[in-house]
């Protein structure tokens, strides 16, 4: 039994794991029962993602035991771990777009007919007992690509399910859902709970943790820190567990009308057909500006369009009074404006590459400026920046991809803003990233606003654009539809604007 009252389904007694300059796992406890969800929190780089690994096979611990069912075991590849019964659903699903529910559902297990070709009305029947029993609204044959991110994270499930899973590891399963998406997941975890399965939450929405958790459990800097009832906690209980320290409130991070400056960025009837359409706002240096909006607002569009990774069909754009022509990152560039995608991982960084090297990336007619790499200009940028936003790096050599979410996240922070520029794009800069990252970041956007720079940010995160906005921009189906002033935004004013129940709110 653990403390929970419930009979142990996995076990990990004292597990410890080194990579090269980091020791990313020390003696780390955990446990899980029967009919059981448990959250296991941290911040970036506490080593939730190397216990994982270890969990399922991908990496052998150097040290201590994992038990499932009672029985001692060892892995030494994730299909051994899923056959055992133990499976885990990675925030990058791992789906073939191409193929069908079905197909993806069994693969390397699809039944045959006699001549050892694919029985597929076989499949898609067993398929189909699978989807009902998750009351899925979608058919085996469809192809997966066609699916909504909701829907094919429910076909990652079946698909652990249908190897008869008893414990379910499940990796920031809701960062690319809505909220209603999240809602019918959160359904159907507690479902599987009521059911015996034993499951592992990972997260860094404490109030997804507890709203759907019995148990968390904490990591801090690679080490065990505790598990406790989460009926008998709160968030700032388990915050200052994951940081060590009370990190107060996030709210009030907000500038003074005096710190306003020019006129940095001015937008007008900007459209985007299919996308967004007659979008006009204005920025100033030293304000933040944050576009909330739901899932399908058209923001990160605009946002592309705006800097020219997309063609706008219509509108202007003025930067620091004069129009601009945007037809290629480029021109925004060399007009001072810089965009750091939410995608860090496919559009923003080279995860392959060392983090000089990313650096290199932006900034190559500032160390290059006769054609000629200058290796020490570059070494000493990077340094800079790696010492500013308190990068945690073994060396500046270091692959971007032996980094956490959060430090990856700063790095690409710190690569543009070595750019030095004027007007700073920021889209979702704290999705994924724990909630000490988070607040540094928030911290250092207000230093840069304060400094002089003009701040757009789009996020997804409602108290995040209240905590950190001079100004909130609200966009619903490729409209603007308010923005409100920060002393006058309230949280049922903001959603009303973003659920389309009142468009006609506008700034006072």
């Amino acid at each position: 039994m653990n403390k929970n009252g419930k009979e142990r389904l996995l076990k990990v007694e004292n597990i410890s794991k080194a990579f090269p300059g980091v020791q990313a796992l020390q003696g780390v406890d955990l446990d899980v029962g029967v009919g059981e969800i448990l959250a296991l929190v941290g911040e970036n780089g506490a080593g939730k993602s190397t216990l994982i690994q270890i969990l399922t096979g991908a990496l052998q611990a150097d040290s201590g035991q994992i038990f499932l069912g009672g029985q001692e075991v060892r892995f030494d590849h994730p299909q051994e771990a899923e056959e055992a019964g133990l499976s885990a659903v990675y925030q990058e699903l791992s789906l073939v777009n191409n193929l069908s529910v079905a197909e993806n559902i069994f693969a390397g297990r699809q039944p045959t007919h006699n001549y050892g070709l694919m029985d597929v009305g076989e499949m898609n029947r067993n398929a189909q007992v699978w989807l009902d029993r998750f009351d899925a609204t979608f058919s085996p044959s469809e192809r997966v690509g066609s699916l909504s991110l909701g829907n094919q994270q429910l076909i990652e499930i079946t698909k652990a399910m249908s190897r008869n899973a008893k414990v379910l590891i499940l990796d920031e399963p809701t960062s690319s859902l809505s909220l209603s998406e999240a809602e019918s997941l959160f359904d159907l975890l507690r479902q599987l709970r009521d059911q015996g399965l034993g499951i592992v939450f990972v997260s860094h929405h404490l109030e997804e943790v507890f709203e759907l958790c019995d148990r968390i459990s904490v990591l801090r800097d690679g080490h065990y820190v505790g598990t406790v009832q989460t009926a008998e906690s709160d968030e700032r209980k388990i915050v200052s567990m994951m940081v060590g320290r009370d990190l107060g409130d996030l709210e009030n991070l907000h500038g003074q009308e005096e710190d306003l400056g020019s006129m940095a960025l001015k937008v007008g009837g900007f459209t985007r057909e299919g996308h967004f359409q007659d979008v006009g706002f204005e920025l100033r240096h030293g304000e933040i500006l944050t576009f909330f909006g739901l899932v399908g607002a058209g923001r990160t569009e605009m946002a592309r369009a705006l800097i020219g990774m997309d063609k706008a069909s219509g509108g202007t754009v003025e930067v620091n009074g004069k129009a601009a022509r945007l037809s290629h990152p480029s021109d925004a560039m060399r007009l001072g404006m810089a965009y750091l995608s939410e995608d860090r991982k496919r559009e923003g960084l080279y995860l392959t590459k060392s983090l000089k090297e990313n650096f290199l990336v932006t900034n190559l007619q500032k160390v290059a400026p006769s054609g000629w790499l200058q290796w020490d200009t570059l070494t000493k940028l990077t340094q800079t920046y790696v010492d500013r936003l308190n990068v945690r790096t073994p060396s500046l050599d270091q692959k971007l991809r032996n980094l956490s979410g959060g430090n990856q996240q700063k790095v690409m922070l710190g690569m543009w803003l070595a750019t030095e520029p004027d007007v700073l794009i920021v889209d979702e800069p704290t999705r994924g990233i724990d909630v000490g990252t988070k607040q540094e970041i928030h911290r250092l956007l207000r230093q840069l606003a304060k400094e002089g720079k003009a701040i757009m940010v789009i996020s997804s995160d409602l108290l995040e654009t209240l905590a950190i906005s001079d100004r909130v921009a609200v966009m619903r189906k490729g409209e603007l539809t308010g923005i409100l002033p920060i002393g006058s935004v309230t949280q049922e004013k903001v959603m009303v604007l973003a659920a389309g129940v009142n468009t006609k709110e506008t700034e006072q």
